[in-house]
């Protein structure tokens, strides 16, 4: 056996056994295994047909910086990744439906805003060093292709800023990166930073993100970074997994030992979790939080049966129920009968709403108070991507 790969992964099984959330660290590092094999798996097979094609491939050499531009490597859906529920699992099939907007409701002044897309699943011929690009679409207009970033990051931590204008994310190396969102003016804002459990998030202002540190010693210290300058400012009190702000900067994220959430502000305080949701006698955990109103009250996330099977605890977008945080009662959606996928709030309170509609997706827009107002069947093109961010 190679001594070193030997050394590398009881390296990395003592770092597993280190006494926090034992459980949601062990079904992280499933998430993290499920990808690197699928990547290992789709290179493979394209070694495999380039020699039996006699086709040379070139590999993109591994480099820090994340490729600003390129050509977008088309996704698709290999049963790489561990299953959620089968039911909410996006379809491969394409839709052949034409794009349609038809109006419900009376709201003249919510519109759809900008969403931004990752990819759902690794892309075929995957290898270590490949980029994925990000791709935007605003109902009524094309997509527009966005940066490139390295493909772990994309399924698992990269995120836009509210003001439409950044994206951050963390590479396989822990090192934290923002850049424009056309990929222009990559910078790498430091090392040692936590790329699986707590994700960069940006704070309301776009101008700071809390990130959780991985550095010598066993320092898990979760702060503010300002992504200007690269600071970083310990708050206590900010542990569990997954976190999203709201617009008045509540925060809210999921905690890996129960399955509740916790709901606090900027500084840690004046915590409460959402009653009916992980606590002793509920019939619901989550370990998946996607998105949060603007005044805290609602949340979107994918909520699991505690009889049930948990699958992992790294980032997963989709979503299966909408709560009201302070009586823990799920809100109704306009959904004609069809499957929930995903829902992001937008920065005047009104809810994006992906559902599965033929052999793709379609978008409901609601309003703040729950009342259908448009929908749009999304080009074929986004079936194989799922939403990371509404930006309104």
């Amino acid at each position: 056996m190679n001594q070193d790969r030997l050394r590398f992964d009881l390296a990395d099984l003592a770092e597993e056994v280190a006494p926090v959330d034992l459980r949601d660290r062990a079904l992280r590092t499933s998430r993290r295994l499920g990808i690197q094999r699928a990547v290992a798996t789709s290179a493979a097979a394209l070694v495999v047909l380039a020699a039996a094609t006699g086709t040379a491939l070139a590999i993109r050499p591994n480099s820090q910086a994340p490729a600003p531009a390129g050509p977008s490597v088309t996704v698709t859906a290999p049963p790489a990744e561990p299953s959620r529920t089968p039911s909410a699992e996006p379809s491969s099939t394409p839709s052949n439906k034409p794009d349609d907007t038809v109006t419900g409701g009376s709201s003249a002044d919510v519109t759809f805003g900008r969403m931004v897309y990752v990819p759902s699943e690794v892309p075929n011929g995957a290898s270590s060093a490949s980029t994925v690009r990000l791709q935007s679409w605003r109902p009524g207009d094309d997509p527009v292709r966005l940066l490139s970033v390295p493909v772990q990051a994309a399924l698992l931590n990269v995120v836009a800023s509210p003001d439409g204008k950044r994206a951050a994310w963390v590479d396989d190396t822990g090192a934290v990166w923002v850049s424009a969102l056309d990929g222009s003016g990559p910078r790498k804002l430091r090392d040692g930073v936590d790329d699986m459990c707590w994700s960069p998030v940006w704070l309301p202002n776009s101008q700071q993100l809390v990130v959780r540190l991985t550095g010598a010693g066993g320092n898990r210290d979760t702060g503010v970074l300002d992504a200007s300058s690269g600071k970083f400012t310990k708050v206590t009190s900010f542990d569990g997994c997954h976190a999203v702000f709201a617009a008045n900067g509540t925060l809210a994220f999921a905690d890996g030992s129960d399955g509740t959430i916790v709901l606090t502000d900027r500084n840690g305080k004046a915590r409460r979790t959402i009653p009916d949701l992980g606590t002793k006698g509920s019939r619901y955990v989550t370990f998946d939080l996607s998105s949060l109103s603007p005044d805290g009250r609602r949340i979107a996330l994918f909520r699991i049966d505690r009889s049930g099977t948990y699958g992992d605890a790294a980032r997963g977008l989709l979503v299966n129920a909408v709560l009201d945080t302070r009586t823990g009662k799920e809100v109704a959606l306009p959904l004609d009968g069809r499957q929930l996928s995903q829902v992001f709030f937008q920065p005047d309170g009104s809810m994006v709403v992906r559902v599965r509609s033929g052999g793709g997706y379609a978008v409901i827009l609601v309003d703040a108070a729950g009342n259908k107002i448009a929908e749009q069947v999304e080009p074929s093109s986004l079936r194989n991507m799922q939403i990371v961010s509404a930006l309104g």
